[in-house]
């Protein structure tokens, strides 16, 4: 029987179109959603040892960070981003009052 995270990370590693939808919906669920799931990219893609150095982060540091109870800051995670070869995109929450209001030209 496979073993679903040897699957999950094969699959975070051929993809970067699959990471990316991964760290979206671990992101939309919650901030240790997100950052296991990078956790998880990061292992996918040679572990996070050779990703610190990439990023130019402490391994020690980004272990930390990539935990669940992890807060890193907002410049390692865009270098930990770019070292994947992701960036981050911010999307407007969608609300009845904003899908009723009209936009704004």
């Amino acid at each position: 029987m496979p073993d679903y995270k040897e699957d999950l990370l094969k699959d975070l590693r051929k993809s970067p179109r699959y990471a990316a939808k991964y760290l979206s919906a671990a992101a939309a669920d919650s901030p240790e959603a997100f950052l296991v799931a990078l956790r998880d990219v990061a292992d996918s893609q040679n572990g996070v040892p050779r990703l610190a150095a990439q990023a130019g982060v402490n391994r020690e540091n980004l272990y930390r960070m990539l935990s669940e109870g992890g807060n890193p800051r907002l410049q390692s995670l865009a270098a930990i981003l770019k070292a994947l070869h992701l960036r981050l995109s911010i999307e407007p929450l969608r609300s009845p009052k904003a899908a009723r209001q009209p936009a704004h030209r």
